[in-house]
Order: C-alpha cells, then sequence, then structure tokens
C-alpha cells in the first residue's frame, strides 16, 4: 500500500511538472513604443501566428528581415489594414518595417517554432488505351 501511495504522489509530480508544448505560444511581439509609432496598430492575433496590422495612415508597404539579413517577406499593401501570416516565416528574430510615407515603423517578432510544412503531391496522368 505504500508503495502504491509514492507512485501515485510521484505520478502526480510528475504531470504538475510536465511542461506542455500545446500551450507555448507560435510568436511574441516587441511593439515600437515610439511616439510616432502610436497611430500604427500592431499586434498578434489569439492563436498567435498572424500579425495585425491597422492604421489611419495607409500602410504602404510591409517587409521582414530575419536574423541572416535576407527579406523573407515583403508585401506591397496600399490599404490600412493588413494581416501577415507568419507561418512562412523561419524560426527566430524578424524585424518588421512597415512604411507610412515618410515614416519607417520598426518593431521585432520572434518565430518560437517552425512553420508549417507544405507537402506537395504530383499528379500522374493516367491515359487508358483500347486494347482489341
Amino acid at each position: 500500500m505504500k508503495t502504491y501511495t509514492i507512485l501515485v504522489i510521484l505520478a502526480c509530480f510528475g504531470l504538475f511538472f510536465n511542461p506542455v508544448s500545446a500551450q507555448t505560444p507560435y510568436a511574441t511581439l516587441k511593439k515600437n513604443v515610439n511616439v510616432q509609432a502610436k497611430d500604427l496598430y500592431h499586434e498578434l492575433n489569439a492563436t498567435k501566428d498572424t500579425l495585425l496590422l491597422e492604421s489611419n495612415k495607409k500602410i504602404n508597404y510591409v517587409y521582414s528581415i530575419n536574423k541572416s539579413v535576407k527579406r523573407e517577406l515583403s508585401y506591397t499593401v496600399n490599404a490600412n489594414e493588413f494581416q501577415v501570416p507568419l507561418n512562412s516565416l523561419s524560426r527566430g528574430r524578424h524585424v518588421f518595417v512597415v512604411v507610412q510615407s515618410p515614416l519607417r515603423i520598426v518593431f521585432v517578432v520572434n518565430v518560437l517554432k517552425d512553420g508549417l510544412a507544405l507537402v506537395t503531391t504530383e499528379e500522374e496522368n493516367l491515359v487508358a488505351t483500347k486494347n482489341d
């Protein structure tokens, strides 16, 4: 009986201290708190896999630069609202630049998980022939 209670207590501690990976966020956002950037609303959605951009001024262009100083995303927007999907970004730190002429608003998004891998399949062309 004593060994069963010890096993139950150890199992409870194991379950309590086990981190749940399904609850870890996909990305984190370090916002720009500059006074000139206050007109740009930039947040992550509830699942933290999409960047939401909104402004009362027109957003002309959005691009991101990864930790290898390469552009991974580049969008011409010309609208007041835009959503940037983060699942196409590589894991790591990404500096986002939102261009609102003449302003350039810069903030950082850290992608914590790898993006979704798209699986493509090639179709074979099947030809039916008549045998006599």
